[in-house]
């Protein structure tokens, strides 16, 4: 009997928003085959990189385009629409026309977890949903220009609201995360329904790989699928009405081989809808979207004939950042030994179907390097002839703030939304904004904006409560223009009014009741409405106005004279600002439980409790289990 047909359900999971790939599958085989051997473009006059310094930058036409647009038509009255004439603030908005500030909104990595962080959030800044527009959060979203994640996106629904995005409607099926990705049939891993989701994920992945050989023949289609350089054809993107979407990626040296962590020198790319390349230092270089896939030496293709399009599928875009499975393997090879014969069993299917579908490395996402012959002093991929892209975390920087800080794109405000999972109760600790810090002080210290003052160790985080409520950094710069932008620390933090948590979920939980979902959501809604107030459990009834302050405050630096902060706002900045001279502590947010309590324990997750105790660097006991069988179905899709 030929095994069931794979339900697209499951296919979305594996880049964590399931309703992205479900307008990917609707198409045929041969809509996503890539393009080869086409004729190239005039690389005199239409060359398909651009290299550049630090001190040279620009932003690709395109781009600067959208922004400008979207600046000049849209953010005003999305300005007007979120604070009025901002008088409820102590402002008269008729004096920033024209100098508002940019924004940008980083949303970190982490799985499930991290997906429906993310997604509150933005729920909570978005001025569709009553809650937050009557709050005066919602609206922040409507304002900001760029909008920068590990993977994942919501864009090629054309931007629905979150409600209608994470439970469905009429025309989403909604991310249907009550269904385990790893064992949809329960946790007997080898029964029949089972093994027929596993054969049949199998299936699909060594019929393409057999006909891996013929791709840059193009005798054969590759899956179908979006376009991630179409997106400006998508209605809301071509109206200028959603922020740009920029996606990060880390490499890994080729040759390298690592399954760990990677220290902060290996370059960090980034994909947009026009352009795949970086702003590091060490290789400052972009390609035109459309042609990646095509193999270029200094710039030049193989022939004039030997250009490829349609490389950039949307779902392998979004999967080469979210491809943490060199680690994975790593650790479930570790981990699976002490599990006798299952998890020898379970390694050996694994080793051989990949011995079946390996084509290069197996554990990364394999892009050909259009940056070959570049900068051969500094790039330290220069000579090779392929990248290879590792999970945008891999690197300590969970929040993809990197492109957010790039100096051509001069952002006032970032807004940091932190779903990491740093200690025994999968809180963040702040060492992914740590780590940002260090890499942009260093490394990236002559192209990327300065980064703001912050407390300097994961403890001083902890110590001073800045991981358990929304966080202002860089209130207060000592020059103008600013040497840094403001930063809005949102991190996943339990309840403020002192429930039990449901959002510290570890980052392989595979599957979320519809209970626990809505619980997920709403516990994240009401703490990014609320604030907090110092020594209380109670809500800020003025957050929103404060978000509203920290937004706009930038403003100010871009007239002259610099007029004073309004008074009102200079109370929220002494209640939500960092500083370093009198910093705040954990004593201020009392009352906050931190042990996750399940509201609806089920199968595998009471399985889990079990082995909490136990587990490993990443996860432990029959846990290893589930990550092993995530690491297959998800690398698999990423590696083709």
């Amino acid at each position: 009997m030929s095994p069931p047909r794979l339900p697209r359900s499951f296919l979305l999971a594996c880049v964590f928003l399931r309703s992205v790939l479900l307008a990917l599958a609707q198409g045929s085989v041969t809509d996503y085959a890539p393009v080869t051997n086409i004729p190239c473009p005039n690389i005199s006059s239409d060359p398909l990189i651009r290299v550049f310094t630090p001190q040279n930058q620009s932003l690709h036409p395109e781009e600067e385009a959208y922004i400008s647009t979207r600046e000049s038509t849209v953010l005003p009255d999305a300005w007007s629409d979120w604070i009025g004439n901002g008088s409820n603030i102590g402002y008269n908005m008729s004096l920033f026309q024209g100098n508002l500030p940019k924004i940008g909104i980083a949303i970190s990595g982490g799985g499930y977890r991290a997906a429906l962080y993310g997604a509150g959030v933005l729920s909570g800044f978005d001025a569709r949903v009553p809650a937050s527009k009557k709050a005066g959060t919602g609206g922040l979203l409507q304002v900001s220009s760029y909008l920068s994640a590990l993977s994942g996106s919501i864009y090629f629904n054309d931007f629905p609201n979150i409600t209608d995005m994470v439970n469905g409607n009429d025309e989403l099926s909604g991310w249907i995360l009550d269904l385990d990705l790893a064992t949809p049939d329960g946790v007997d891993l080898f029964n029949d329904d089972n093994q027929h989701f596993y054969g049949s994920i199998v299936w699909s992945v060594m019929a393409k790989a057999a006909l891996a050989i013929n791709f840059f023949t193009n005798d054969s289609g590759h899956g179908a699928g979006q376009i991630w350089s179409d997106m400006p054809a998508i209605p809301s993107f071509a109206q200028h009405q959603v922020p740009m979407p920029i996606i990060m990626a880390d490499s890994r040296p080729v040759d390298d081989n690592s399954t760990g962590a990677l220290p902060p020198g290996p370059v960090v790319y980034e994909i947009t809808p026009f352009e795949f390349g970086s702003w590091d230092p060490n290789l400052s270089a972009m390609m035109n979207l459309s042609f990646t896939g095509t193999h270029l030496n200094n710039g030049q293709p193989d022939n004039d004939t030997a250009c490829v399009q349609r490389f950039d599928q949307t779902g392998f875009v979004m999967g080469t950042s979210a491809s943490l499975f060199n680690q994975i393997l790593d650790v479930a090879t570790n981990t699976l030994s002490g599990f006798g014969d299952d998890g020898a069993g379970l390694l050996y299917v694994l080793k051989r179907q990949l011995q079946e579908v390996r084509t290069r490395a197996d554990d990364v996402a394999n892009w050909p390097n259009p940056f070959n012959g570049v900068k051969p002093d500094t790039f330290e991929d220069s000579g090779s002839r392929w990248l290879e892209l590792v999970d945008g975390s891999t690197n300590g920087e969970n929040v993809p703030l990197g492109q957010l800080f790039v100096k051509a794109r001069n952002l006032d405000v970032v807004v940091g939304v932190d779903a990491s999972a740093n200690d025994a109760n999968d809180w963040p600790n702040g060492s992914s904004i740590i780590a940002s810090q260090n890499r942009m002080n260093t490394i990236l210290n002559t192209s990327h904006q300065g980064f703001p003052p912050i407390p300097a160790t994961e403890e001083d985080f902890i110590s001073m409560g800045v991981r358990e409520r929304p966080t202002f950094f860089g209130c207060n710069p000592t020059q103008n223009p600013p040497e840094f932008p403001l930063m809005i620390y949102m991190p996943n933090s339990p309840p403020l009014n002192g429930d039990n948590p449901v959002s510290n979920t570890g980052t392989f939980k595979l599957s979320y009741t519809a209970l626990h979902t809505q619980l997920f959501l709403q516990q994240v809604l009401d703490n990014v409405n609320g604030g907090f107030l110092p020594n209380s459990n109670s809500p800020d009834p003025d957050f929103g106005k404060c978000v509203q302050c920290a937004a706009i405050d930038r403003a100010r630096f871009r007239l002259s004279p610099v007029p004073a902060r309004s008074n009102y706002c200079a109370q929220c900045f002494v209640r939500y600002c960092f500083d370093p001279n009198d910093p705040p502590s954990v004593d201020e947010v009392p009352g906050r439980q931190q042990v996750f309590v399940d509201p609806q324990p089920t199968g595998f997750s009471k399985i889990e409790d079990l082995f909490k105790d136990h587990k490993a660097a990443w996860i432990g006991g029959g846990v290893g289990l589930i990550v092993l069988m995530a690491g297959l179905i998800g690398f698999l899709y990423v590696l083709l």
